[in-house]
């Protein structure tokens, strides 16, 4: 059974264990609580499951500790950052930060981030914009990583991009985070690590055939875009969108050589808008929760009730947030070693 934590504490242990990396305490505590919020919304691959690698990071140089990313381009409604390796949830915090401080006067912020260490959960970002009342969009891709394969190609090109969206509607908010592959990479390493399969074949093998067998990605192969075997064009382009939105507008990417080195630092594009530049906020609400009651209220398949995307993660959060994060039963057992290593006693479960 998974256990659950107290959410002050679990975000607590957290931030220690960066400051121990050399972090100082506010940018600590930030990504502390960015991994935390993945775990709240149900991302359970890309929450505290990716607190160890940032701890290497940080540790082995590969995450700058100190500074402030380098401002390439600044038209106040749109900006540009060079991170040069600062951790991936602190800088994007920071970009986030900026647009909304920003947002009120233009309308629409738009801004485009450069050589991120790696921002892990994109839903992790979107709670505090939905609860200003603004729309967001965000997306990332890494210059250095081939995982997805193109419609018709064996060969992986793309890596696994994400795209997430939140909008206010009502009692919940409109809000997802998805690949534009078939699954995600950290549901391939899950798979491999617990010696099982994929629950659909999504992934295929260096020579082109379609596999379950998550061996088959990590030899050579690659993970299918969106849309799969038949209709794998249409996952493939979106990918290009995305990488277009990222690299190509922050001006870093797969064109340049030294981009192959740079692991698993991200290129970021993000969009913040406020809907009362485009009119009343009562008819923008009177919109999206319109769209949100059809979709909840449509029939259903089978015995399931409809679900639209946001609802059960903005119901999980509330939950947690009462009475404990429940984490997947690994991330504390991948996480004992650095509390041991770091001197950060574990935090109890608040159940047994």
């Amino acid at each position: 059974m998974s256990k659950r934590y107290d959410v002050r504490e679990i975000q607590q242990f957290a931030s220690e264990m960066f400051q121990r990396a050399g972090l100082a305490a506010v940018r600590a505590d930030v990504m502390a609580k960015v991994f935390l919020q993945a775990d709240l919304l149900g991302f359970t691959t890309h929450g505290l499951n990716r607190v160890a690698s940032n701890l290497e990071w940080l540790l082995n140089g590969q995450s700058r500790r100190d500074g402030e990313p380098f401002v390439l381009a600044d038209r106040g409604n749109c900006f540009n950052w060079d991170a040069d390796f600062l951790p991936g949830p602190w800088v994007l915090t920071r970009a986030i930060d900026h647009a909304l401080e920003r947002v009120p006067e233009h309308g629409v912020v738009t801004a485009t981030i450069r050589r991120s260490q790696h921002i892990a959960c994109l839903a992790a970002y979107l709670p505090p914009i939905v609860e200003a009342g603004y729309v967001a969009i965000l997306t990332c891709s890494t210059p250095a990583e081939n995982t997805v394969s193109p419609q018709g190609s064996r060969d992986p090109l793309f890596s696994a991009n994400p795209l997430a969206f939140a909008a206010p509607a009502g009692d919940y908010p409109l809000l997802f985070d998805i690949s534009m592959s078939v699954t995600a990479g950290g549901y391939v390493a899950r798979a491999q690590r617990e010696g099982g399969k994929m629950p659909q074949p999504c992934l295929k093998d260096s020579e082109g055939n379609i596999s379950d067998d998550p061996a088959a990605f990590k030899n050579g192969g690659s993970i299918l875009p969106v849309g799969g075997a038949d209709h794998g064009y249409k996952g493939a382009a979106l990918s290009a969108m995305l990488e277009v939105l990222s690299m190509a507008l922050g001006g870093y990417g797969r064109a340049d050589a030294a981009a192959k080195g740079d692991d698993e630092a991200n290129s970021v594009f993000l969009q913040i808008i406020d809907p009362q530049a485009f009119g009343p906020r009562a008819d923008f609400l009177r919109q999206a929760v319109a769209l949100c009651d059809l979709w909840e209220n449509s029939r259903g398949d089978g015995d399931s009730p409809v679900r639209v995307p946001g609802q059960r993660a903005w119901a999980m959060r509330e939950k947690q947030l009462r009475e404990g994060v429940e984490l997947y039963p690994s991330i504390m057992q991948d996480l004992e070693p650095w509390s041991e290593k770091l001197g950060v006693a574990m935090p109890q479960p608040l159940n047994s």
